[in-house]
């Protein structure tokens, strides 16, 4: 009997002993947008945990002996952190004396002593990693907790416009468009801001525009700052580069009214010029966005640490038409010039100018879009009849919402099916054969007797001239 107390009693100071000592373990888990991130968490505060309750509150190894000797007492400290903002500010007070951290296998960290912690990315950590923000620090008391990551990136969105000169047709804000050379393309650039956006002390924004050497800026851009319908001109708060490959500014937040569901709009426009290339390769214009990405950080926006968007590009394409002058056996007929006109919405037209090659027998116009045109043969090889000028429609199908917008399609068509417009593979050249045909060589009829008479009247001439001297002879003797 005493054998069988002594062995419970044991037994139940060895279980008393093994519960006094264990050892708990707390697992923090970080859900949301993660992929790239790397994440380390600080204890700010340690003491007794009950539930989600904290007491006999000291400083945690996290903190340095700087930062608590700044912030006094840590019982004391607790007490002045009532809501989620005293907390947020507090985190960024202490985020400058943080030691020792503790680093997250993924997203998963095990600690065995509770406490108040500080989680956060680690510092340079997303450094040439693109399009991705720091997360806002995370409070948290720890016990077996899950936590919701708090970043967000910004966006940058460019459309061009397409107008159809010859109908005035004008579509919306899309992907792709195809003009003349000479004409003023209309852009739109819109960077829409992240919904942390509050939480940053100041925030840069930089919209990077890139152009091929198709495309000249125009020098015309205006900014605005879009709330709702409501549209602020503000592009005097920004700088913008001659070349209108940057529009920045340091500090958004300088701007009144501006919040998480703003948007800044730049709209402008360019020239296609000399070098646009032709067909399928077409002109492209791509844009990306620089901006703040670690909401923690209290300095200047300028100096802020930054991300980048991924690049949106649209592309303008323009096309050439090519008139090769034959005769009615299709053989290359030199002596022709031509002019062509576009039918304009406004009842005017648009004249193009013909690049002739060497040998005089094709006519190349270079830089057209989509709409009517006239081909007009001004002047007419020798012995060959004239033909009507030639109307005809040129069109083409391209991408209008693509993040890879394409050109897929070139027509031309005459209204009388006079001509054949044929397409290149590349879709830069609609090219047609116009062919002259002689003039008819009339019959002459009574030609003999034609040339009888003139015969006859010659002989009468020359005996009329020997009379003449016989008769001033014999008069003179």
């Amino acid at each position: 009997m005493k054998k069988t107390k002594f062995i419970i009693a044991l037994f139940v100071a060895l279980t008393t002993l093994f519960i006094g000592n264990r050892a708990y373990a707390y697992t923090v888990t970080i859900q949301g947008a993660t992929d790239g991130h790397t994440y380390e968490a600080y204890q700010i505060f340690k003491g007794d945990l009950y539930e989600s309750t904290l007491s006999n509150i000291a400083w945690g190894n996290g903190v340095n002996a700087s930062g608590q000797a700044a912030f006094g007492d840590a019982a004391v400290k607790a007490e002045t952190l009532t809501t989620a903002s005293d907390g947020e500010s507090f985190a960024k007070d202490v985020s400058q004396y943080l030691q020792n951290p503790l680093t997250f296998t993924g997203t998963t960290l095990t600690v065995s002593d509770p406490g108040y912690y500080l989680i956060k990315d680690k510092d340079s950590s997303l450094t040439g990693i693109v399009d991705k923000s720091y997360t806002s620090y995370i409070m948290e008391v720890v016990k077996d907790v899950q936590v919701n990551t708090k970043s967000d990136t910004p966006t940058v969105i460019k459309k061009v416009q397409d107008i159809n000169d010859s109908t005035g047709v004008s579509t919306d804000w899309q992907d792709s468009a195809d003009y003349d050379i000479t004409d003023h393309v209309p852009f739109q650039l819109t960077a829409s801001l992240p919904t942390d956006f509050g939480k940053y002390t100041e925030y840069y924004l930089e919209l990077k525009d890139t152009m091929s050497t198709g495309l000249t800026y125009d020098q015309n851009a205006k900014i605005f700052l879009l709330n709702g319908t409501d549209k602020t001109d503000v592009t005097s708060q920004f700088t913008v580069s001659p070349d209108g490959s940057s529009y920045k500014i340091n500090n958004l937040k300088s701007i009144p009214n501006v919040t998480d569901q703003s948007k800044i709009v730049v709209e402008y426009t360019a020239t296609l010029n000399d070098n646009a290339i032709l067909g399928s390769l077409g002109n492209p214009n791509s844009v990306v966005l620089s901006y703040s990405n670690n909401p923690n950080y209290t300095g200047s926006g300028e100096s802020s640490s930054k991300g980048e968007t991924p690049k949106d590009t649209v592309i303008v394409f323009t096309y050439k038409v090519v008139v090769n002058k034959v005769d009615s056996n299709n053989n290359p007929l030199t002596g022709a010039e031509f002019t062509l006109s576009k039918k304009m919405s406004d009842g005017s037209s648009k004249n193009y100018t013909a690049v002739t090659n060497l040998e005089g027998t094709q006519f190349s116009f270079k830089g057209l879009d989509d709409g009517d045109y006239i081909l007009t043969e001004t002047k007419t090889p020798n012995g060959y009849n004239s033909i009507a000028p030639i109307t005809f429609t040129v069109s083409a199908t391209h991408s209008v919402d693509s993040a890879d917008p394409e050109l897929t399609s070139l027509n031309g068509s005459t209204t009388d099916g006079t001509v054949t417009l044929s397409s290149s593979g590349d879709f830069s050249t609609l090219s047609t054969n116009i062919v002259n045909k002689k003039g008819s060589l009339l019959p002459s009829t009574g030609s003999i007797g034609t040339r009888i008479f003139s015969i006859i009247g010659g002989i009468f001439t020359i005996v009329a001239v020997i009379l003449l001297v016989t008769k001033r002879r014999v008069k003179n003797r």
